[in-house]
């Protein structure tokens, strides 16, 4: 737990990316976790998993935008993703955080950016998951996403956070209004006074969220790798009568590759977060916290190097 805390405080210092990027043994790392930095290396991982017979979705990766030009580029690019995706025929999703997208800055410009996102996945027939960041940003970002939701129901999802305690509540929310739900345990480093300290009460949280979002949920995304969970979830929904083509599994690229197949094989919606862009490092730095032999492999170059 100590070493994980430490990893994400690494996530967001400035000098330890500068080491971490110059690693040579980085790269290898890195491009098991994300599909590469430009849009066209993001299109041909998205192909390749289409063809193995799963979904995917597209997070271009940044964030905390600090200043308005960037964010309004950053909208940009999402909205050329969606051309591109269309142009490709790769039917998919994509997935935005909303600091990318000005949040730091003000709520009506990461609205703005927003809305032309959602406006345009709207008449491509296409998709956009918000992603929930860390606890300070979680209110602002259910608010703006109740805005969105409401212009545009079945074009836009929302993710939450089982470790927060506010969850419960949220997710009765969302389920009342029929949002489209990715339910994950959460990844960034949070106080006790907002999130479960504890590993098995957090365990405890999501397998309670899941049976929640499986009962009354629509189209449910459980995005776990946990063998348990997934065992779990299988087994609540095959006693419940609940079809699988109600809910999907979600998986992150470059994790458990046979297992995201398995699932597809047994009839199950399966579907893969591509990460990709040059702002790779704090989401590369939450990836090795949840992994503590990759982890410790990059410390050990650090204190070499």
């Amino acid at each position: 737990m100590v070493l994980r805390a430490g990893m994400l405080w690494l996530a967001g210092n400035p000098r330890a990316e500068g080491l971490v990027r110059r690693l040579p043994v980085t790269q290898p790392l890195v491009n098991r976790f994300v599909a590469g930095e430009r849009v066209e290396d993001a299109l041909s991982a998205a192909t390749a998993i289409h063809e193995r017979g799963l979904h995917y979705t597209l997070d271009l990766l940044g964030e905390n935008a600090a200043d308005a030009s960037r964010a309004t580029e950053a909208g940009q690019a999402y909205i050329d993703l969606l051309d591109r995706i269309q142009a490709a025929g790769l039917p998919g999703n994509i997935s935005i955080k909303l600091t990318m997208l000005g949040l730091d800055i003000s709520d009506d410009l990461a609205w703005q950016n927003l809305e032309a996102i959602v406006r345009k996945a709207s008449e491509l027939g296409m998709f956009v998951r918000v992603d929930t960041e860390g606890s300070p940003y979680t209110e602002r970002t259910i608010a703006l996403f109740r805005r969105i939701h409401d212009l545009y129901p079945d074009a836009v999802g929302i993710v939450l956070q089982s470790y927060l305690y506010r969850t419960d509540s949220d997710l009765d929310e969302m389920i009342t209004r029929r949002a489209r739900v990715r339910i994950v345990k959460g990844a960034y480093k949070e106080p006790e006074t907002v999130a479960y300290p504890h590993k098995s009460d957090v365990d405890a949280a999501f397998r309670r969220h899941i049976e929640r979002l499986l009962e009354d949920g629509n189209y449910p995304a459980i995005a776990t790798h946990d063998e348990a969970i997934i065992g779990m979830a299988k087994g609540y929904a095959l006693r419940l009568g609940i079809d699988r083509s109600r809910f999907e599994f979600q998986m992150l690229y470059g994790i458990r590759r046979d297992r995201q197949e398995a699932l597809a094989a047994e009839g199950y919606n399966v579907r893969v977060y591509v990460p990709y862009g040059t702002s790779w490092y704090p989401y590369f730095m939450r990836r090795l916290a949840e992994r503590p032999a990759n982890l410790l492999f990059i410390l050990r170059q650090l204190v070499r190097g």
